[in-house]
């Protein structure tokens, strides 16, 4: 599907017509034909929708990459995040230092339920990428500054796989691209 991409300037985050869009002034947010959606899960359902692909039409299987979905955001991101804030803005703190293997060892036990879930398939649902892989790779990829997720070999083999595919390696070049251009 064709997209355009476009890259806020600092501060633009909290200018009165970005917040109009997204309330909490947090990207990503999708514009199209007057619709307005902000929240990756909601954005990611609204493109999988057209694409049989993404978000299969058995019951079943739509259901499964729908649950996969919904776990990346809710199972697995919170606790991921919560190292990468660590990490990325309160690694000084003598707190941070004091929480961050408490956060990694909780991040661990979710991964390892993650990776026994896989198995030997290639994607959560067996042969078949779905939107529940799309976010589920977003979010594993939260943690690519450390070898938390990737010291799990099934894991890092899935990631791979996931990010191998020409469409994650389009729309990384074209997000990649708008930081190029502006810096």
């Amino acid at each position: 599907m064709p997209y355009q991409t476009r890259l806020l300037e600092q501060g633009d985050q909290d200018k009165p017509d970005y917040r109009a869009l997204q309330p909490f002034g947090q990207v990503p947010i999708l514009e199209e034909d007057g619709l307005v959606l902000f929240e990756s899960g909601a954005i990611v359902l609204h493109i999988a929708e057209r694409s049989e692909t993404l978000l299969p039409k058995g019951p079943g299987a739509r259901a499964r990459a729908i649950q996969w979905l919904i776990c990346a955001l809710n199972s697995l991101e919170p606790f991921l995040l919560n190292v990468a804030l660590i990490d990325l803005f309160y690694a000084n703190e003598q707190w941070a230092k004091l929480r961050r293997p408490g956060a990694v060892e909780f991040a661990q036990k979710r991964l390892a339920a993650l990776s026994k879930s896989l198995g030997q398939k290639p994607y959560l649902d067996g042969d078949r990428f779905t939107a529940g892989d799309l976010m589920m790779t977003t979010v594993l990829r939260i943690l690519k500054h450390t070898d938390i997720v990737t010291r799990d070999a099934r894991l890092a083999a899935y990631i791979e796989r996931c990010t191998a595919r020409p469409a994650f390696k389009r729309a990384l070049e074209a997000q990649i691209g708008d930081f190029r251009e502006a810096a």
